[in-house]
Formats: C-alpha cells, sequence, structure tokens
C-alpha cells in the first residue's frame, strides 16, 4: 500500500475502474457498517453486532453464508443491491486521519493515468462527479466514526444487545451457524421505560435499534440468494 494525499496537480490525470470484485476486497460475507447507514442498509442486508478485542462494538452487513461468499457480488463486477456499504464503496480512498482531505492508494490496481475510468478532475478544473461521491462516501465514513461509540454506548447502558448464535437452515440439508455475535434483544426494547425510551429517541439510538432489530427479516432472502446461486 502506498497512500499519498490525494491532490489535483499530481494526480489531474487518474482515473478509477468503478469496480467490484475478490481482487478489491470485495469476496467477504461480512462487511463493516456505520450506524448512519442502517437505514439504507436495513433493505438489504442483516445488521449483526460484534464485539472488539477491546469490548468495543461495531456492526456488520451479513453478505453471505459461507466463508468468502459474497450473494450479492456478481461475476461481471455489480454489486447486486440497491445500497452498497461505504467501506466497500470507497474504492481505492480513505479519510486522512488529520480529518482533512482524502489519501489514495497508488499501488491500487483500478487506478489508471489511459483515459479508461471515471475521472477524479474536471479537463479544464474542477471535481468531477465520481471525486464528489467520494467526497459523500467518506464523508458517511467520518461521520460514522464519530457516532459509533456513543451508539452503542447508549444501547448498552439500556442492556439492548444481546449475545447469540443463529442457526440457519439452508433448505439443502445444510445448517450453518452465524456465531460470536450480538443482535438487539426484542424484548429488552419493548420493555423499556418511558424515561430509556425518550432518551434513546432524542439521541436516534431507538431508531437505530429497531431498524437493525427489523432487519433480521433478510436473512431468508440471503438464502434464497444462496440457493440460486448454488443451483439448490
Amino acid at each position: 500500500m502506498n497512500t499519498v494525499l490525494l491532490n489535483n496537480v499530481d494526480h489531474h490525470d487518474l482515473t478509477v475502474a468503478v469496480e467490484h470484485g475478490a481482487a478489491h476486497g470485495d469476496a467477504v460475507n461480512q462487511v463493516l457498517l456505520f450506524p448512519n447507514e442502517f437505514e439504507a442498509a436495513q433493505r438489504d442486508y442483516p445488521i449483526l453486532f460484534r464485539r472488539d478485542d477491546r469490548g468495543g462494538t461495531y456492526a456488520v452487513a451479513l453478505l453471505g453464508l459461507d466463508p468468502d461468499d459474497n450473494l450479492f457480488l456478481g461475476a461481471d463486477g455489480i454489486w447486486s443491491a440497491s445500497y452498497v456499504p461505504a467501506v466497500r464503496q470507497r474504492g481505492p480512498f480513505a479519510p486522512d486521519p488529520s480529518g482533512e482531505g482524502i489519501r489514495i492508494d497508488l499501488d491500487d490496481p483500478r487506478l489508471q493515468r489511459d483515459g479508461s475510468g471515471e475521472a477524479l478532475y474536471l479537463r479544464h478544473g474542477g471535481t468531477a462527479p465520481y471525486l464528489a461521491h467520494v467526497e459523500a462516501v467518506l464523508a458517511v465514513i467520518r461521520e460514522g466514526q464519530t457516532i459509533n461509540a456513543p451508539l452503542f454506548a447508549a444501547w448498552d447502558a439500556a442492556e439492548l444487545l444481546r449475545p447469540t448464535t443463529i442457526e440457519v437452515d439452508l433448505g439443502d440439508g445444510q445448517t450453518c451457524a452465524i456465531a460470536d455475535i450480538l443482535v438487539i434483544a426484542d424484548d429488552r426494547l419493548d420493555a423499556l421505560d418511558a424515561e430509556t425510551l425518550a432518551t434513546l429517541h432524542r439521541s436516534g439510538a431507538l431508531r437505530a435499534a429497531f431498524m437493525a432489530s427489523a432487519s433480521l427479516d433478510n436473512i431468508p432472502r440471503l438464502i434464497e440468494r444462496r440457493q440460486r446461486r448454488h443451483g439448490t
């Protein structure tokens, strides 16, 4: 990896091949998701939660039921969903740790200088539409990183996350276990007292909890995608 700050002098002629594929890290069955993506993501993906080694909580969108199998990724490089998680939309770009600017990985094979792909800058100056899109995606990531910890702290205070293993019947005589995850505890959500409800509502944490809970209805649709892909 060779990341540098993007600028319109050194990189004025760079273009990007906008495509998805295993070579670009898209062949995964889970992908990091931020709370500000829940509304868009819950239409397509089950939203699950995990703890990291330091006890922090993070969300993932479930993309497949087998290791390294993204059921939304086609052989043609098309991601067939109404929403693609921001960390998979960003391509060879990342927010600069300073909070200002964009870093670009010059070693990424999607970068070209032959005129193919999407331009980053307009020929006569200014930001091209694709770079404007990247800036919006990175803004989602920056905001998500900011609101992540407060949201999960609020949920933990209300004891809304429950450790579980989801057993999935794949419909072909096989089962799969999605282990070491947390989900919204619907019984606890339904039993919240008025004060806690009001607090969670004001912060947006209540709405996020309902969306995460509803997203589990996508598991049967994920099974159907797997059956279509594998012919079972």
